[in-house]
């Protein structure tokens, strides 16, 4: 029965020492980038009523959440996605603001999935939502935002990838695919299957233009001109339904962000994927994730959710992103960036007569600003017994009293 309690349950971890100190001033680091863009805090509860996440809103599925009741009988389920949490929060505290709203977060998620997906089950994510803002600039300010995240954790390698959900939607609507069809187009593309897009669209009676685009959406991904290219397919080359004008709009406003992230000189770190699509139903316009070496998944998942808010009683448009920062140690790690604390760490060795002249040492040397580990010394024993112990917490200096 001991050794069954000293185990965790299965996709949750412990993480200490050395691991747990890295990751908090990583945490920290980041928060400041997000402060520096006027960002405040917020904390939501790690549990909220089953409504929050149901499928309406579009989140993550039922079968994936933990649920559990309270003593009154209501469900509740801890939380798997910090974006309707901050979306109710933000419709209660600040529903009559008209003006932008810029929160922040730092916080852990839950999520029941699939063992054999060798993933946590709880992650700590940190992230940012810009409410009441639907221009191109609050597109560009957030995405920028996510590039100077992963500068400050010392990433120089990585690329956002962007995409459109009304691009695709726009051409959906224009093929008048059911429910049922457009779900399966969705997934090949997502899975990047050409072949399985084109075998699926020719039993269908819809325009031989707009199956090539669908066509061409798995590889439509790449720099600038695949903007260019896909507004040059001949599908829209004849105005079309608003529905095809839609889809160009969609287009244009990727453009629009781009000429802004260049004023940030930023872009070289963007690109596009015009086939990226989301399993999170909320999502109504740009969306991002970020990728680098290192890392299977993406380090960031985020996009703009215009109608996610409204669900709480609060009509506005809104942008966000969370930065995994599980995948995002992990990457750091392979790469070999360390993670550096800010204060310097000693470690003071003493004998027992000593401990008056250790314990001011230690406190001067906190008034400083320093970390400061105080060990008395076994009787017998020097400085040199001590220093595998010195090397494994790579303190910045070891201090034997008797050496005073």
């Amino acid at each position: 029965m001991i050794q069954k309690i000293l185990h965790t349950p299965e996709g949750v971890r412990d993480i200490y020492s050395e691991e747990c100190e890295k990751k908090l001033i990583l945490e920290s680091h980041l928060r400041q980038v997000l402060n520096s863009y006027g960002y405040r805090d917020i904390e939501t509860p790690t549990f909220e009523f089953f409504d929050v996440f149901s499928r309406e809103v579009g989140t993550i599925p039922s079968r994936e959440l933990y649920k559990f009741f309270d003593r009154e009988g209501n469900t509740l389920v801890l939380r798997p996605d910090f974006t309707p949490s901050i979306a109710r929060a933000a419709s209660k505290y600040f529903m009559n603001e008209e003006k932008p709203i810029r929160l922040s977060y730092l916080g852990n998620n839950f999520i029941n999935n699939s063992s054999y997906q060798g993933r946590l089950k709880e992650s700590t994510e940190l992230g940012a939502e810009l409410i009441g803002d639907s221009t191109a600039e609050a597109d560009a300010e957030v995405i920028a935002m996510v590039i100077d995240t992963l500068l400050k954790a010392g990433l120089r390698d990585f690329q956002i990838s962007i995409g459109q959900v009304q691009f695709f939607e726009g051409l959906a609507a224009e093929a008048g695919l059911n429910g049922q069809k457009e779900e399966e187009l969705r997934q090949l593309i997502i899975n990047k299957n050409s072949f399985g897009v084109e075998k699926l669209l020719s039993e269908e009676t819809i325009d031989e233009e707009l199956k090539k685009v669908f066509a061409a959406l798995p590889s439509l991904f790449g720099g600038e001109e695949i903007l260019e290219r896909a507004l040059s397919m001949d599908a829209f080359k004849n105005g079309g339904s608003s529905r095809m004008t839609s889809a160009s709009q969609a287009i244009t406003r990727l453009q629009e962000v781009l000429d802004i992230l260049k004023i940030y000189e930023l872009d070289r770190y963007v690109s596009f994927d015009l086939g990226m699509l989301s399993s999170y139903m909320y999502y109504t316009g740009i969306i991002f994730r970020g990728y680098t070496y290192g890392s299977g998944d993406a380090l960031i998942k985020g996009g703009r959710y215009d109608q996610l808010l409204g669900h709480f009683g609060k009509e506005a448009p809104a942008i966000g992103f969370v930065v995994v920062i599980n995948q995002l140690m992990n990457a750091l790690s392979r790469q070999k960036i360390d993670i550096l604390s800010e204060h310097s760490r000693y470690l003071i060795l003493y004998h027992k007569r000593n401990r008056t002249a250790a314990i001011q040492k230690a406190m001067d040397y906190r008034r400083q600003g320093k970390y400061v580990e105080l060990m008395q010394m076994e009787d017998g024993k020097g400085k040199k017994d001590y220093q595998t112990y010195a090397d494994a917490e790579k303190f910045a200096g070891v201090i034997e009293m008797e050496d005073i």
